[in-house]
């Protein structure tokens, strides 16, 4: 069975064309259950909460001894949910902890920041300083958890297979590469017309 993940930045719409492919493919989207279900399993809210904060701002920073039992139950969920498919996976390294599954695509969608800042700051309400100031503690969450628990850098190119910078792509012709590139690796059937409507 097929699964998408997933890797996006603050600003770059990967949220809303995480929602778009799944509409289209009939999918169902995890991130926030998942968290909740691996710190449930292991016992760890202060993991979670930190897998939570990508903005770091709580400051919470778990021992890699502590984040071991969370670590595994998320790396176990995002194979049970790959092994059962239709599933697209928001974040929690699901591009390191899934890589080289052959049914499983990999995509990360990013912008540049200027473009993050603009986007974040008219979403928000925001001044742009401010909005510059969370995209840059974001991206610097994201790198340290993925360098921190996998030794892993987050824009290296080998681990997708497709990379979209959204600077001038609207989120359904995003979403419609990501769509195509399923049917075409993961050999899946196209969307039927009726899921490419919102």
């Amino acid at each position: 069975m097929a699964s998408i993940t997933i890797s996006r930045q603050l600003g770059s719409l990967g949220d809303e064309i995480a929602q778009i492919v799944a509409r289209r493919l009939g999918w169902q989207v995890i991130d926030r259950e998942l968290i909740n279900q691996a710190a449930f399993e292991s016992c760890s809210p202060e993991m979670a909460l930190t897998s939570v904060d990508e903005l770091g701002l709580l400051g919470i920073t778990p021992s890699k001894k502590e984040c071991q039992p969370y670590l595994q139950a998320v790396e176990r969920i995002l194979h049970q949910r790959a092994a059962q498919g239709s599933f697209i996976i928001l974040g929690r390294a699901g591009q390191v902890v899934l890589r080289g599954q052959p049914d499983v695509l990999h995509i990360r969608i990013y912008a540049p920041r200027s473009v993050r800042v603009e986007r974040v700051a008219v979403q928000q309400r925001i001044s742009s300083e401010a909005a510059l100031a969370q995209i840059k503690a974001s991206d610097r969450h994201r790198r340290w958890y993925l360098k921190r628990y996998y030794n892993a850098i987050v824009d290296k190119p080998r681990y997708y297979d497709l990379e979209i910078n959204t600077a001038r792509l609207a989120p359904e012709s995003a979403a419609a590469l990501i769509c195509s590139a399923a049917e075409n690796i993961l050999h899946l059937s196209p969307a039927p017309a009726s899921r490419h409507t919102s």
